[in-house]
């Protein structure tokens, strides 16, 4: 006969009867490891209450902002969206206040995305507006479709041990849909970023409503203002104050070599012999993106209307130029003077005529210096008539240019 051997918990193989102390030890091990969790069950319960809570409430908030569930609702909807009406320079420096190119204020406005109407009255209309500065990399699309999750990922802290990225009135509140940026400053540059640009976002008190960005910039130190280009450049500036031209780089040094040291002296050149100045600059050498972004934004250069120069022909007629050698006017045959703009066909052909021979020998040209030409006897009005007096060249000493 087979002894059967018996297994019990807690005792020993081989036992034919189980180990009663045993078992009953086990049942009360049981009864104590139920008991301390139905206690941990009890102190855990707020907790895990709040959790679910916040959980829930966090879903709904994204729920009520949702645009499919803002119908007849436009306040609260996305389709309500900050917006930058201005552009940012394409560099900033830090310590100086985040401004335009023409170094007016930046304007924030609330505008409705589908008719890009300002928002003017309301409780919307006069919200407040907190600045945050972004990734440049960021929505460089220009979609403009980010959620406010994306927005907020991308928004840039300070480095450690740095002070705040952004410093002054970084909050500012909406007038009539319109706000300003008015003292806000960089204190770091934005070198230390992947893209190496920031962007400057705008975010409503209002977490329904869409934020707004900027276009994005470089932040450079301080200390590179003195590298800095102007926009709008002076006729005075030197020429490495041009985009593409870098101070001390190679372009200014061929520029300077052949005596051309700022915008005016550029400018006149171009006009005269465009091709010399290409050479000067290297000729096939400078791509058309570079010259153009040169001709262009020297083109920008404010004017000197007082400094005009005359140029009278071997026909009588007398051209008007301006600083930079360009025609802003003629008298014809003895008659009454016309701006540029005011020349027919035939008129403006014998100027391009004369004008290849004003720009071969501008020596002819005779300096008005300070006077404006309305002032002077060649172009003075006759005030009975309403016409200009016949020209009158007797107190202006010229050297009559005869053309080749």
């Amino acid at each position: 006969m087979v002894q059967k051997r018996y297994f019990w918990e807690g005792g020993e193989e081989g036992s034919d009867v189980p180990n009663r102390d045993s078992k009953r030890r086990n049942a009360s091990i049981r009864d104590m490891n139920k008991s301390s969790m139905q206690e941990l069950v009890i102190k855990l319960e707020p907790f895990l209450r709040n959790c679910v809570s916040q959980e829930v409430q966090r879903a709904i908030n994204s729920y009520l902002r949702s645009p499919l569930n803002q119908i007849g609702s436009s306040e609260g909807s996305r389709s309500l969206q900050l917006h930058f009406d201005d552009e940012l320079p394409s560099t900033l420096f830090t310590g100086c206040r985040v401004e335009k190119e023409d170094s007016t204020l930046v304007k924030v406005v609330l505008r409705d995305s589908m008719s890009k109407r300002v928002i003017t009255s309301g409780p919307l209309s006069s919200i407040k507006v907190t600045i945050v500065v972004l990734d440049g990399d960021f929505n460089k699309d220009d979609k403009e479709d980010w959620t406010q999750q994306e927005f907020n990922n991308r928004i840039i802290q300070e480095r450690a041990g740095k002070r705040p990225l952004v410093t002054g009135a970084v909050v500012l509140s909406l007038r009539e849909g319109m706000g300003y940026i008015e003292d806000v400053s960089f204190t770091d540059n934005s070198s230390w970023i992947r893209s190496g640009k920031f962007r400057v976002g705008a975010i409503s008190s209002e977490g329904s409503i869409r934020e707004g960005m900027s276009n994005a910039f470089k932040v450079k130190d301080h200390r590179g203002e003195s590298y800095k280009k102007h926009h709008p450049p002076s006729s005075d500036d030197e020429v490495w104050r041009l985009e593409k031209i870098a101070k001390d780089g190679a372009s200014h040094k061929r520029l300077t070599s052949h005596g051309i040291c700022n915008v005016k002296g550029l400018l006149q050149l171009y006009v005269t012999n465009p091709c010399s100045l290409r050479k000067i600059l290297g000729g096939n050498k400078i791509s058309s993106k570079a010259w153009n972004s040169i001709i262009e934004h020297a083109s920008a250069c404010l004017l000197d209307d007082n400094e005009l120069y005359l140029y009278k022909a071997e026909d009588g007629t007398v051209l008007v130029l301006n600083s930079i050698y360009d025609v802003v006017g003629a008298n014809f045959d003895g008659g009454h003077y016309l701006s540029v703009d005011m020349f027919n066909k035939s008129e403006q052909l014998l100027v391009d005529n004369l004008k290849q021979h004003v720009y071969k020998n501008l020596n002819y040209l005779v300096p008005l210096g300070d006077q404006s030409f309305v002032a002077h006897p060649l172009l003075l009005p006759n005030l009975q008539t309403g016409s200009y007096c016949n020209p009158s060249i007797q107190n202006v000493s010229f050297q009559v240019g005869q053309v080749e």
